[in-house]
């Protein structure tokens, strides 16, 4: 496949990641807390969708471990927001079911796609390293969030969610700059900015 569709696949990715934030972001400066939009998970789990076939194009194992992890998380905050239901069947099964198998013919197609990941000539061990311990961290910030509207019986984000999220984001930007990956970096440093955003409101909402 072409260069260019790739980056384009990457870039759509990264631009519905960025919309989440900017309408998220907009929704909480009017109500003056944190908020969390239906089409904040929406556009994630669309987001997390066509970033994992760019990992997956890009022979990138960091980027498609992140969102191998976040995914069901998104689905799951849909269904605690009664959103999920509301989709026809065949949307659900086809997100549900295509991600995995892709991930079941990667792994089973053949030798190579192993040593494209873990032997890529592109990404040195310790960068290979640093991806992976970047986007665990950045996943951690939904897997708490999870337990944390699990606990609470609807979904939100938490201070905890936002420190991860600009944590996350830094080495992620780290990674980015190393790896020579435009789509990473452009969509993490409008992050980082919303994260630090986030975080003021939260700070000036619990005074």
């Amino acid at each position: 496949m072409s260069s260019w569709l790739v980056y384009t696949i990457g870039f759509v990715a990264q631009i519905l990641f960025s919309s989440r934030l900017v309408i998220q972001w907009i929704t909480s400066e009017k109500q003056r807390k944190v908020i969390t939009p239906t089409l904040f998970w929406i556009l994630s789990l669309i987001a997390s969708f066509l970033l994992f076939i760019y990992g997956y194009l890009r022979d990138d194992f960091a980027i498609m471990l992140g969102q191998s992890l976040t995914y069901f998380i998104y689905i799951r905050n849909l269904q605690l927001q009664n959103e999920w239901q509301k989709l026809h069947w065949f949307f659900r099964l086809l997100l549900y079911s295509v991600p995995t198998l892709i991930v079941i013919y990667y792994f089973n197609n053949n030798i190579i796609d192993k040593d494209l990941l873990f032997r890529n000539d592109a990404i040195p061990k310790w960068l290979l390293w640093l991806g992976i311990v970047s986007q665990v961290v950045f996943t951690l910030r939904f897997v708490y969030q999870w337990m944390f509207s699990e606990y609470k019986k609807k979904s939100s984000l938490p201070l905890g969610f936002w420190l991860l999220s600009l944590v996350g984001s830094i080495l992620i930007l780290v990674y980015a700059i190393n790896r020579k990956d435009p789509v990473l970096l452009i969509g993490h440093l409008l992050g980082s900015i919303i994260y630090i955003r986030n975080l003021i409101i939260l700070h000036k909402q619990n005074d």
